[in-house]
């Protein structure tokens, strides 16, 4: 069993910044595959970024790629998203996950594990 919170969401302006962390309960951890989704009002859940347990493997969606980096530290339980050059379209409630192993990294249903979410709000 895993819980995870996410936290470091907020109110930013366009081409701003946010680091969210996802602290993750639990023994385990480092035997997870983590994620990030977001969601924004009337749409689907959307991938964000994913990294393998041993950080040797990152992915991410096509939104973020080139502003966003995602990184893990095991010995603190957490896992990090770096947002760069925010824009007005990342709006959304961003959630963590974790995956005891994956298939499709950028697939919801891949993940067993899901924090309550962190709202970021980029205003134009």
């Amino acid at each position: 069993q895993v819980q995870l919170v996410e936290s470091g969401g907020g109110l930013v302006q366009a081409g701003g910044s946010l680091r969210l962390s996802c602290a993750a309960s639990g023994r385990t951890f480092r035997s997870y595959a983590m994620g990030w989704f977001r969601q924004a009002p009337g749409k689907e859940r959307e991938f964000v970024a994913a990294i393998a347990w041993s950080s040797r493997a990152t992915y991410y969606g096509d939104s973020v790629k080139g502003r966003s980096t995602i990184s893990r530290v095991n010995a603190e339980d957490t896992v990090y998203l770096q947002m760069n050059s925010l824009k007005p379209e990342d709006t959304a409630v961003y959630y963590c996950a974790a995956a005891t192993t994956w298939v499709t990294p950028n697939a919801p249903n891949e993940y067993d594990y899901w924090g309550q979410g962190t709202q970021v709000t980029v205003s134009s």
